[in-house]
């Protein structure tokens, strides 16, 4: 209902913390704003707004009512940032925590209603100012600070929310024997109602039990209240990441009048100890991208797929609502980072945001992590090369290296049970729970891979980041490129095509040795770059394929034939048939090098590699190409020499 939004920048001078956290000044009405310019809702400010600039959203509208007994409702999906909405000058509400939905009830005049939502970045929620660009259609590059809000017309009684939290019981193996949906309704009447909401639940997609009934309501004018009801699920059908099974969805919808809500949500359980990730009771492999906010989160999810992907770990915000209802549809698991930018929160503070992340996304079944802290601090920082000298110096700056995790642990502990926390991400030698590996950047080469879990075998259980940026064309700035070092780059690339092939070569070869050594989790680099200039993204910041996403989907392809080595020329190559699925393959693996071309037949179990035979590579090869087939279905995998 709402068309059109201006922005423009707030005077910072007049912003201060109110303590409940928004933005707030002196005075009753919002901050003062210089100049008002055109943006779009939900992209965000233009070019005018610098990435920490606090922005104001402003429109105008006439009262949307056609009945006196209608009601006007604002309804705000969240921001990635702290936020405060003004109506008419009024302050009517604070998003806190931020990525929560909320539903404001304005009371607007007959015409030139003023409605103005101010998103700020708070000190808890700071970030680099890279992972929140995004661009605009002429290619502008903006801070992606606002998710959306819209003006909604509902009748005098009305759902206000509803609520549905899955609750399981597992057999001795972690299977699920029964299941039920605890359901929350709120209804919200400003002139008494005496009626009944119908409540129903059926499967969606797929055969199964439905159920529905009526639940009594009897309210005054201007009452509210909250009706429960649990509904048993007859022979539950469990919701299975990617590849290890179908995505079964249940539809639970309450109906008031002619207003309904629906939610969908599925059964599932998630585990993470010392033996690696489950899922509903069995050990599960899951390969993917670190997410930043910016670019459309379902075309993400569509792209992370493209790629083989199995899990998004969430950076720098919370993934929006459709985020989630995509991955829930795509089988994708969701590591989700507390949304403080990588600082670290007052524990209070972090325990509030930990406990809203759970009760917000909880009833989805792609949510299956929360880490809560990732280590700003790199014992690496000063780079080291390669060679035995290097590995002596990394061993070194590893025994050294510590950090304090006791805050991140207790945040972890408001955690509620069924919801696998990651305490700490962060280098080797810290002790982190999940680790990010430089290889091939701050330290070391990509092919010291090997050695570094032969050494620490720990750091390739689960990892939360590894890769090399690379740059658009010769002509970018790359200091002016979030995360970039420009003095690294220089010593590891000639130039902006060499720095794509050295970024597909590095991720390549890491991903690789992960999933021979049987890494439980795999996250690589992020999926998209944080501007046109390039970034450590598999894909440009428009979604165009870099070599390293192709690269990487084949590495990340479920059933795939790998090589113990990345060739540098002629000589001899064991290949490795790596089987990330739950079921034995017996699979026809071959190769071609130059002229020679060879095949095998192998079995392999799940979750399980097994040697393959053994490339012989003339010295006349310009590449190297492996192929498994299975069945009439074949995947392949390119060594270019």
């Amino acid at each position: 209902m709402v068309e059109k939004w201006t922005g423009g920048v707030v005077d910072s001078a007049s912003v201060t913390d109110d303590g409940d956290g928004g933005p707030s000044r002196a005075g009753d009405g919002p901050p003062p704003v210089d100049e008002w310019h055109p943006v779009a809702v939900p992209d965000g400010p233009g070019e005018f707004a610098g990435p920490d600039d606090p922005i104001a959203f402003r429109t105008t509208f006439d009262d949307p009512r056609a009945d006196s007994d209608e009601r006007v409702f604002l309804e705000c999906a969240g921001a990635y940032d702290r936020a405060t909405i003004w109506a008419n000058g009024t302050r009517v509400a604070a998003l806190d925590p931020h990525f929560v939905p909320k539903t404001i009830e304005l009371e607007p005049e007959p015409t030139d209603n003023e409605l103005i939502v101010v998103c700020e970045p708070t000190g808890s929620a700071g970030r680099d100012a890279g992972e929140r660009k995004r661009r605009d259609d002429a290619g502008v590059t903006v801070p992606g600070r606002w998710w959306d809000a819209n003006l909604q017309v509902r009748p005098a009684t009305i759902l206000r929310t509803l609520e549905v939290t899955p609750r399981v019981e597992t057999d001795a193996d972690g299977s699920i024997e029964s299941a039920e949906l605890d359901v929350h309704m709120e209804i919200d009447t400003a002139r008494g109602v005496a009626g009944s909401v119908t409540l129903s639940m059926r499967p969606d997609g797929f055969s199964g039990g439905a159920t529905m009934e009526r639940l009594p309501v009897e309210l005054d004018a201007g009452e509210r209240a909250t009706l429960s009801k649990t509904l048993e699920i007859r022979d539950p059908s469990p919701w299975w990441p990617r590849g290890y099974g179908p995505q079964r969805l249940y539809a639970v919808r309450a109906k008031l009048g002619d207003g309904a809500l629906e939610r969908r949500v599925g059964l599932r359980t998630v585990r993470l100890d010392e033996d690696g990730l489950a899922v509903n009771g069995r050990p599960v492999r899951a390969r993917g991208f670190a997410r930043y906010p910016g670019a459309d989160p379902v075309d993400d999810v569509e792209r992370a797929v493209e790629a083989n992907a199995t899990i998004l770990r969430t950076r720098a915000s919370a993934g929006r609502p459709e985020f989630y209802r995509a991955c829930d549809e795509e089988g994708v698991l969701v590591w989700q980072e507390l949304p403080t930018g990588g600082t670290d929160p007052e524990v209070d503070r972090g325990r509030e945001l930990a406990s809203a992340i759970a009760s917000t996304y909880g009833h989805h079944p792609s949510f299956a992590l929360v880490g809560v802290r990732e280590v700003p601090v790199d014992p690496y920082e000063n780079p080291i090369g390669s060679g035995f000298l290097s590995r002596l110096a990394f061993r070194y700056r590893a025994w050294r290296a510590s950090f304090d995790r006791s805050s991140a642990d207790a945040v972890a502990e408001a955690l509620p049970d069924g919801v696998p926390a990651v305490p700490l991400v962060g280098p080797p030698g810290i002790g982190a729970d999940a680790t990010t590996l430089s290889l091939g950047w701050r330290y070391l080469t990509a092919d010291d891979v090997e050695w570094l879990l032969e050494r620490y075998p720990s750091l390739g259980t689960l990892v939360a980041g590894f890769g090399t940026p690379s740059l658009a064309s010769d002509d970018v700035d790359p200091g002016a490129i979030p995360g970039v070092d420009a003095a690294l780059l220089e010593r590891r690339v000639d130039d902006a095509e060499d720095s794509r092939r050295y970024q597909t070569r590095v991720t390549k070869t890491v991903a690789e040795a992960l999933r021979r050594r049987g890494a439980g989790v795999i996250v690589s680099t992020p999926l998209r770059d944080p501007t046109p200039g390039g970034g450590f993204g598999v894909l440009t910041d428009d979604g165009e394929e870099k070599p390293a996403y192709r690269a990487l989907a084949d590495a990340y392809a479920p059933v795939q034939a790998v090589l113990e080595r990345y060739p540098s020329g002629s000589g001899s190559a064991d290949v490795v048939l790596v089987n990330d699925t739950a079921v034995e393959r017996e699979v026809t693996v071959g190769w071609r090098a130059g002229d020679v071309t060879e095949q095998t037949t192998v079995a392999v179990g799940p979750h399980e590699t097994t040697h393959a035979g053994t490339v012989e590579i003339p010295s006349d090869a310009t590449r190297v190409d492996l192929e498994v087939q299975i069945g009439s279905t074949s995947t392949f995998n390119r060594y270019e020499l």
